[in-house]
């Protein structure tokens, strides 16, 4: 198989551009954009702050990284660093600051001890307020001399309290077996013995208490105690790369590509578009996808995410006819899957790691240098609920339809 037109596998990037290894003069490079700084798990495993608009290479998990594309979110918690300042203790329980080292590399992770009563625990001095909607808490947690611990979002009339345990990375039922379950929650390994846990659900108030317990209705021995460090409140119904705060609440803007390709790069008759990415959650608020696609709205090939559950989409127009549109909803959008349209006059294909998933055969194809560039909108949209929100690890344009043994090559995992 020949070398694509256009190839992004992330790797080399600057302030303002994500560059593609093919082609080489630089009109495949993408424009990048994020407002504000942002962090990223480094290729050592430590999370690492990076500067306005420079690219997220993250290496969370994986021998190879990929582009973190996320969408704003503000940290509602006041100092998710230091349990010294703005948190309170209750229950025995006490707090001895600077212990360990954090997941970023410095010295600032604190431990939380108990001093063997019933319900010892932590909160923010000044509750989190948010809208009403789902709220995702998270929170680095490291094993001392005990592995298990509670979770709690407390809003009033709802109470969620999750036990968990490090060792066997899992949650279970609360106190005595009470507590709703959450819509979603989560344990990820971040090295080092570090873990992040996370729980997301619901609001029924604009105010609510998130807990760490070490303790619960049966006590503990003395001096039972955990490594807590970088706290998390959010609006929204996944987690997103840790925010930190110092005093006040902070806010990630958006990540942004755009604007790789030309005419004279991309052949409008016919082509391959290949993208393999994850999504951060199964079923969007809003439809997001990236695009092999000519200016305005009029013209493009896009694999997006759709409001229905797991659901990927293929869909291609021409002069903003509708020629093929192709669903799947057979895989798990949050992995990375491995995904290909070859479109030219009368045949559209659709595959997903390795299968063919349909074909469309009633297909015009566009006027010749129509299509100019790859961008991580839908239509041309550019308002952030439209944009990307995705981790991309390869991405690809061939100037010609692969034939179906090639593209069952290309997408399998």
């Amino acid at each position: 198989m020949e070398n694509p037109k256009l190839a992004l596998i992330p790797s080399g990037y600057k302030s303002g551009k994500v560059y593609s290894i093919l082609p080489t003069d630089g009109v495949g490079d993408f424009d990048f954009s994020r407002g504000s700084t942002s962090t990223r798990v480094d290729r050592d495993g430590l999370i690492e702050t990076v500067t306005n608009n420079v690219p997220r290479l993250d290496w969370l998990n994986s021998d190879c990284p990929s582009l973190l594309l996320e969408p704003q979110r503000t940290n509602k918690i006041l100092q998710s660093e230091n349990w010294g300042t703005s948190w309170s203790f209750f229950n025995g329980a006490s707090v001895s600051v600077n212990q360990i080292i954090s997941p970023d590399g410095t010295m600032t992770a604190d431990k939380i001890i108990s001093n063997g009563s019933n319900f010892s625990f932590t909160k923010p001095s000044s509750n989190p307020v948010i809208s009403t909607g789902n709220t995702t808490f998270s929170l680095f947690v490291k094993a001392d001399n005990r592995a298990t611990g509670w979770l709690r979002l407390d809003y009033g009339t709802t109470i969620y309290n999750r036990k968990f345990d490090l060792t066997t990375q899992t949650f279970s039922s609360g106190f005595d077996n009470t507590g709703n379950i959450p819509n979603s929650e989560q344990i990820i390994d971040y090295g080092n013995g570090w873990y992040r846990l996370i729980i997301t659900d619901s609001a029924d108030t604009t105010s609510f208490e998130p807990r760490i317990y070490v303790t619960g209705n049966t006590g503990s021995s003395a001096n039972d105690s955990l490594f807590i460090w970088g706290a998390q409140v959010e609006q929204g119904s996944y987690p997103t790369s840790y925010i930190k705060t110092t005093g006040i609440e902070e806010t990630r803007l958006k990540d942004f590509i755009d604007g790789a390709g030309s005419s004279s790069l991309f052949n409008s008759l016919e082509s391959t578009f290949f993208v393999e990415m994850a999504s951060f959650l199964n079923a969007q608020t809003n439809s997001n996808g990236i695009e092999l696609a000519g200016i305005g709205s009029q013209n493009r090939i896009t694999l997006q995410y759709d409001t229905t559950n797991n659901q990927i989409r293929c869909d291609v127009r021409v002069l903003n006819s509708a020629q093929a549109i192709i669903t799947t909803s057979s895989f798990d959008i949050t992995n990375f899957n491995k995904m290909a349209i070859t479109y030219k006059l009368n045949e559209v294909k659709f595959y997903v790691n390795g299968q063919l998933i349909s074909t469309d055969t009633s297909v015009n194809t566009f006027a010749p240098n129509t299509l100019t560039e790859v961008r991580s909108t839908i239509a041309d949209i550019s308002g952030g609920a439209f944009n990307l929100q995705a981790k991309i690890k390869d991405l690809r344009v061939y100037n010609r339809v692969l034939t179906e043994a090639e593209s069952i090559e290309l997408t399998t995992i």
